[in-house]
């Protein structure tokens, strides 16, 4: 392939370079080969490798699959403290006597890995163990130096265990054909290709990839001379240089003043979290408490609670979750079971008739993904105060298809307001904070609706500027069976709001899946409704 020369020099890397320079045209190349030679950081090698085949002055000669051994931690362990028979060695030499799981004990070591090196040791005729199994040492003391044996076979077997180590420590792998017969039987011994944790090397099958360089290197090696260019320039003038003085008589590579500066990414918020955050805060200020709970429900909390039948359309598995494992809870809280299941059947004491069914026990245990914020808002009725206000930014699954303004993961922002005084007119006042004050709606409805658990019902609309009126959610005054059953006695106005929706209007969107867009830009480049940047 033939090159520009001049352009091809203009484009090298330092490190590209370098490489160039140093070997010369029928020279092998790999990246440990590079690295090793050139005092490149791990990965350089690869990367200058990678460009210069990409500017073909370097090609791919052949691969060849190696055996290789690698320290483990277990291994480095080894090399700071000694491996376990030098240790052994040396504890037997000073504290004679001891038994295996008093020196596992004391050293530290497996019961199993004493074992093994006690085993090699007394065949190596360093130790002996009498027969109150106690250990000592069969060489005498002056066949040990530093608490090593000094010579005969032990030695040798001590002397090639820590070469491996140093080496292995100091050159990162050791290749298999490299090693002594010697090495190669008392490496097999302390090594193991899976589950290695408990070896001191892991065995690897690797492959080397040796490269070569292209008839143009020695063109491109005779112009980098030409021009003075050695791969040792300073790329970059520092303040440090400057006040040191140490620029002076370096070489400098050029710097092209037209190249785009790096564009700065400053930190942001995510939109949604930020405008969630906010709601947060909008309520807070208004002395509203938060509560949370669980992503599973019993059915019980979720619709039994609300006063919702158990043959309700809406508790079909089209509807909500259910959970496989486990399908049940264990029990549900008393007196709130029997209150809940007397005002099903007959209403119990809250002047209702109720549903007129038997209440299936066994069913209101079953485990779902919660699928309306306004469970939490049953469960924090009986712990309420009273006058009070509460809400929760709730996560919630209900089956769905997804559209512009329908997922089956939503979140709601899920409110209640308990007290002698609150009635429709306190529902509709929070309403329309919700639409006007929170999604910055300007064209805002309430329409009549239907909900088991609240009389009377009503819907919030809003209209948005592409989509049309779209509900945000419901609301309405908790039914005497509701909030009876549950032990408050006052009137309680609740909402749930669908807060993805409102977010479309205030973030200035026009489809849910916006919210949770992968797209980096879109979310960077987010606007309101005022038109500035989020």
């Amino acid at each position: 392939m033939d090159i520009d020369i001049r352009n091809t020099i203009k484009n090298l890397h330092p490190l590209e370079i370098r490489i160039i320079r140093h070997y010369r045209l029928n020279d092998e190349l790999t990246i440990e080969k590079v690295e090793r030679d050139l005092a490149f950081k791990p990965g350089n090698g690869n990367q200058a490798l990678s460009w210069l085949t990409g500017k073909g002055l370097v090609r791919e000669i052949r691969r060849e699959t190696g055996f290789f051994f690698e320290l483990t931690d277990l291994g480095r362990e080894w090399k700071a403290k000694g491996t376990p028979e030098e240790r052994i060695v040396e504890l037997i030499r000073i504290q004679d006597g001891l038994r295996l799981p008093e020196i596992a004990s004391t050293l530290k070591i497996d019961n199993k890995d004493v074992g093994s090196a006690f085993g090699a040791l007394s065949r190596l005729g360093v130790l002996s163990m009498d027969t109150g199994k106690r250990v000592h040492m069969a060489l005498p003391q002056d066949q040990l130096v530093n608490g090593r044996p000094a010579g005969g076979e032990a030695a040798g077997r001590f002397a090639l265990i820590r070469g491996l180590l140093d080496r292995a420590d100091s050159e990162g792998v050791l290749e298999h054909a490299d090693l002594s017969e010697a090495e190669r039987l008392v490496i097999a011994g302390i090594s193991k290709k899976r589950g290695a944790a408990g070896a001191a090397f892991k065995e690897l099958d690797r492959e080397t990839v040796f490269f070569g360089f292209t008839e143009q290197r020695d063109a491109v090696a005779a112009a980098l001379e030409a021009e003075g260019i050695t791969g040792d320039e300073t790329g970059g003038l520092t303040p440090e240089m400057l006040s040191s003085g140490s620029w002076k008589g370096k070489s400098f590579r050029p710097y092209n003043v037209k190249v785009p500066p790096t564009r700065v990414m400053a930190g942001r918020t995510n939109p949604y979290a930020k405008f969630l955050e906010d709601v947060k805060d909008k309520l807070a200020s208004l002395g509203f408490e938060e509560f949370d709970g669980p992503l599973v429900e019993t059915e019980f909390w979720n619709s039994d609670a609300l006063f919702m039948p158990q043959f309700h359309s809406a508790r079909d598995i089209h509807d909500v979750y259910r959970i496989a494992e486990p399908s049940h809870a264990k029990a549900i809280e008393e007196p709130w079971l029997g209150n809940v299941a007397a005002a099903h059947e007959n209403g119990g004491g809250t002047g209702s008739r109720g549903w007129n069914y038997a209440f299936d026990r066994d069913f209101t245990r079953r485990l779902i993904l919660r699928s309306q914020g306004t469970v939490l808002s049953a469960k924090q009725l009986p712990k309420a105060n009273i006058p009070g206000k509460y809400f929760g930014i709730v996560r919630c699954f209900r089956y769905d298809h997804v559209d512009a303004t329908h997922l089956p993961d939503f979140y709601q922002t899920e409110g209640i307001v308990l007290g002698e005084n609150v009635n429709l007119k306190t529902l509709l006042g929070m309403l329309e904070m919700f639409a006007v004050e929170v999604a910055g709606a300007r064209d805002i409805k309430y329409v009549p609706g239907y909900f088991p658990f609240t009389e009377p019902s009503i819907e919030v609309h809003i209209k948005h500027p592409v989509l049309g009126w779209y509900e945000l959610g419901g609301s309405g005054i908790f039914r005497p069976e509701v909030t009876s059953s549950l032990g408050v006695d006052v009137p309680v106005a609740a909402w749930g709001i669908g807060i993805d929706r409102m977010a479309l209007m205030a973030l200035g969107l026009n489809d849910l899946r916006e919210l949770f867009s992968y797209d980096i830009e879109n979310v960077r480049l987010r606007r309101t409704r005022e038109g500035g940047i989020v």
